[in-house]
């Protein structure tokens, strides 16, 4: 279709395969253009490293050869339990020089729990990332019991688990900065040292910074089996003294829009996909999820 600048309509109708044998036709006479994509930065999850995520930088790069890719090497395996301020700060600085040289933007794909970490690097740095694809991350806590939890804390369940990390000797594990116990909300409130404080809009850089994300994606789904509330993917959350499921928008983070998430929103920039049938282990290696949900906004 032709647009006319003057009156602001369309003037014609073109053939599909008229418009791609123009296109065609640009390249034939113009073999100097090469298409280039925008570098991607990948974090892989808790309990894991960077070979996890081989596969899914594969998937990137076959989709757009010649892709930048930086794979984040770092806080592999029993290290993902280290607290995530060190984690956040330890990331950042690996990927700093990657997405300074990238002028016209970075995508960030991060996983699980790394999620989390890539969201406050967002919120607590001016960072000129374009995209960043929350892949089945805790984004609104964590409050449910798995494997994880079971070996570290094998004499604990979801119901009292409270008790080993809402206090100091608690906050040094991970799991415990964004364990959000639905009945004890004052003892998260109180001793949680990392989730409150990038959702409660204390600091104002925090907000400001995020809302230099151009698009936001948040991917999850109801048979996960891991994040629970599965909902926490897409910043939903329990009821306080419940496990009745509030959606994002009924989150007082967002009514309160204390770090940008419902500005993003109104601004059409937060897409938010919902799959059955996926397990948590296998988010990143699943070829349906990154062709629907993924590579559109990589393109």
């Amino acid at each position: 279709t032709t647009f006319n600048f003057f009156s602001g309509r369309s003037e014609m109708k073109m053939e599909p395969q008229m418009a791609l044998y123009g296109l065609l036709l640009v390249f034939l006479c113009h073999p100097g253009i090469v298409i280039t994509y925008r570098p991607v930065v990948v974090l892989h999850g808790i309990v894991a490293s960077d070979a996890s995520m081989a596969g899914f930088v594969n998937y990137i790069q076959t989709a757009h050869p010649g892709t930048q890719v930086l794979n984040v090497d770092g806080y592999n395996d029993l290290l993902s339990f280290v607290p995530m301020w060190d984690q956040m700060k330890g990331v950042q600085a690996k990927i700093k020089s990657f997405v300074d040289d990238s002028p016209d933007g970075v995508h960030m794909i991060c996983y699980s729990q790394g999620g989390l970490t890539c969201r406050a690097i967002l919120q607590s740095f001016q960072t000129n990332i374009h995209t960043f694809v929350s892949l089945s991350s805790p984004q609104a806590g964590q409050y449910g019991d798995t494997d994880y939890l079971n070996f570290l804390f094998p004499n604990f369940t979801k119901e009292n688990l409270y008790l080993a990390l809402y206090n100091d000797l608690g906050q040094d594990v991970s799991v415990g900065n964004y364990w959000n116990d639905p009945y004890h909300q004052d003892l998260y409130y109180k001793h949680c040292n990392y989730l409150p404080l990038l959702n409660n809009g204390t600091n104002p850089a925090y907000k400001t910074n995020f809302l230099n994300v151009k698009q936001l994606v948040l991917i999850g789904g109801p048979d996960d089996g891991v994040i629970t509330p599965w909902e926490s993917s897409q910043f939903g959350f329990y009821e306080d003294n419940s496990q009745t499921v509030a959606d994002m928008k009924s989150q007082n983070f967002y009514t309160k829009d204390s770090f940008g998430l419902r500005t993003l929103d109104m601004e059409g920039k937060v897409a938010r996909y919902t799959i059955p049938g996926v397990v948590h282990t296998n988010w990143h290696q699943n070829q349906s999820v990154f062709d629907c949900c993924i590579k559109p906004w990589l393109d």
